[in-house]
C-alpha cells in the first residue's frame, strides 16, 4: 500500500498528547473529555483505510454538484443500501448533495481510482450552491445508460442511486444519507474471468482510492486471498 499527502499535513491535537498519554508509552485515549473536533482526528486516523462515495447531484438542469465523503459504506443488500455521512458547509447550512438529494431524489455515487486524488480532493471544495465542482476539476460526465444523471466519464464503478432515506445523528447534526442502487456500472476493463470461467470485477485493475487521516489517502496494495471456512 502506498500512502499519497495532499496539501499540509494534520497531526493530532496538541492537547491529546498533554492530557492522555506520554510519547513514549501505548496510547490509551479516553474520549469523554475531548472536543469533538479532536475526537474527529482520532477516528479518521484510526478508522482505516475508508473507501470514499464520490457523490454526483444535480443542482438545477444540467448543472451538477460533485463532493466525496469518507465516512461511507455498504449498509445491505436487500434493499442494496449505501450510506454515507455528510457534515454541514462552515457555516452551519445543509451541504449542496443534501440539499440536492432531497429536491431530485437521485445521486450517482463514484468509486475512484488512486491516479484521481487530485480531483477527489480539490472537489472538496467549498463553493456557492449552483457553482459546478466540474467545471473546478475540468473531470467529464457521459451518460449513464438506464439512469437519469450522467456518471464520471473516468471512474470504473458508478452507482445510480435513489434517495431511500435521510437521518440527523448528533449535536450537529451530522447528516446519514441512505441510497438504493438501482443500477451499477462496471467498465469492461476490470472485469475478468476467474478459476472457474465465472466473471470477476477485479479490484486490482479498479485501483480504489482510499480516505487515512489529516491529508492523507492510499493507493491499493496487494490482494489476499482467504478461503472463509464452511
Amino acid at each position: 500500500m502506498i500512502f499519497i499527502a495532499v496539501e499540509k499535513q494534520l497531526s493530532l491535537p496538541h492537547s491529546i498528547y498533554n492530557r492522555n498519554f506520554q510519547k513514549a508509552q501505548n496510547m490509551e485515549i479516553k474520549l469523554n473529555n475531548l472536543a469533538p473536533t479532536e475526537i474527529y482526528h482520532l477516528m479518521t486516523q484510526t478508522v482505516i483505510p475508508r473507501p470514499i462515495a464520490w457523490v454526483l447531484t444535480e443542482s438545477s438542469q444540467d448543472n451538477f454538484n460533485l463532493a466525496p465523503f469518507s465516512y461511507f459504506s455498504a449498509v445491505c443488500s436487500a434493499p442494496p443500501l449505501l450510506m454515507f455521512s455528510v457534515g454541514k458547509k462552515p457555516n452551519g447550512d445543509d451541504k449542496d448533495t443534501v440539499v440536492n438529494a432531497r429536491a431530485s431524489k437521485k445521486m450517482v455515487i463514484h468509486i475512484a481510482s488512486e491516479d484521481m486524488y487530485k480531483e477527489v480532493t480539490d472537489s472538496a471544495a467549498t463553493l456557492d450552491h449552483g457553482e459546478s465542482e466540474l467545471s473546478l476539476t475540468g473531470l467529464e460526465t457521459t451518460e449513464f445508460a438506464g439512469f437519469e444523471l450522467p456518471r464520471l466519464k473516468d471512474c470504473k464503478i458508478a452507482f445510480g442511486c435513489k434517495l431511500h432515506e435521510i437521518q440527523h445523528i448528533g449535536a450537529v447534526p451530522q447528516t446519514l444519507v441512505f441510497a438504493e442502487i438501482e443500477t451499477i456500472y462496471v467498465a469492461d476493463d476490470v472485469v475478468v474471468k476467474d478459476q472457474k470461467g465465472r466473471d470477476k470485477i477485479a479490484a486490482e485493475l479498479i485501483k480504489p482510492l482510499a480516505r487515512l487521516g489529516a491529508a492523507e489517502y492510499a493507493s491499493f496494495g496487494e490482494v489476499i486471498t482467504q478461503v472463509r471456512p464452511k
